[in-house]
C-alpha cells in the first residue's frame, strides 16, 4: 500500500477537451471537501469536478454530472489498482464541444488519474501496531531508552504494579523488534497488545 507524498497535478487534451487531473493526499472527507473547494475556485468556469477520496476513515464517489460508472470509478479502479490509500483525485474537465461517448470518458478519466500519479512521489504506508510493555519501575528508564534505539515510539504510559508503556511499531518487523527490546532487558519485559 502507498500513500502521496504531496500533491500533483497533470493535463491531458482529448478531442478538444481538457482533464486536469489532481492527486493529493487526504486524510478524512473535510479535508478532501475543502481541496475540492479550492480546486473548483482555481478553475472556477469548468463543466465538471469529478472526485474520489479513499481514506481510513470515508471514502467518497462523484460523477460530477457525467453518466454514472464514467468518471468516479474507473479513477477508482486506478487508485486501487495502484495500491493507493488516503488520497483525493479530483478530475477537472472543459468540455471541447465534442461528445466522447462512455467508453471515451473512461479512457480519458483513466488517463487524467494516471498522468497526476506519473507526477507524484508515492511512498510506502507504514503500518504501525500497538503493544503494551511492563517493566518493574526501576526498569523504566532502561526501557525507554532501548524503545527509542529500536524505532518504538512510546505513546502513552500507565502505572500500576510495573510502568507500562504504550508503544507503537512498525509491523512488517515487529517479532524482530520485540526480540531485541526482551533481550535489551534480560527477559525482564511483560507484553500485551493494545489493540
Amino acid at each position: 500500500m502507498f500513500q502521496l507524498e504531496e500533491k500533483a497535478c497533470a493535463e491531458v487534451d482529448i478531442r478538444k477537451s481538457r482533464f486536469i487531473g489532481i492527486v493529493q493526499p487526504a486524510a478524512s472527507r473535510a479535508q478532501a471537501l475543502a481541496a475540492l473547494a479550492e480546486i473548483r475556485q482555481r478553475w472556477p468556469d469548468a463543466r465538471h469536478y469529478c472526485a474520489v477520496l479513499l481514506c481510513a476513515s470515508d471514502s467518497m464517489l462523484d460523477d460530477d454530472g457525467e453518466p454514472s460508472g464514467t468518471a468516479a470509478k474507473p479513477m477508482y479502479n486506478v487508485l486501487q489498482h495502484r495500491e493507493i490509500a488516503n488520497v483525493l483525485a479530483v478530475v477537472v474537465r472543459y468540455f471541447g464541444g465534442v461528445k466522447l461517448g462512455a467508453g471515451g470518458l473512461v479512457r480519458a478519466y483513466t488517463q487524467a488519474v494516471n498522468a497526476a500519479l506519473e507526477e507524484a512521489r508515492l511512498v510506502p504506508v507504514l503500518r504501525l501496531r500497538r503493544l503494551r510493555l511492563g517493566v518493574d519501575f526501576a526498569g523504566e528508564a532502561r526501557l525507554r531508552r532501548l524503545c527509542q534505539e529500536k524505532g518504538a515510539t512510546v505513546v502513552e504510559q500507565r502505572y500500576a504494579d510495573k510502568a507500562w508503556l504504550t508503544v507503537e511499531m512498525p509491523e512488517a518487523d515487529l517479532a524482530a523488534r520485540l526480540a531485541e527490546l526482551v533481550d535489551g532487558m534480560a527477559g525482564a519485559l511483560e507484553t500485551a497488545s493494545d489493540d
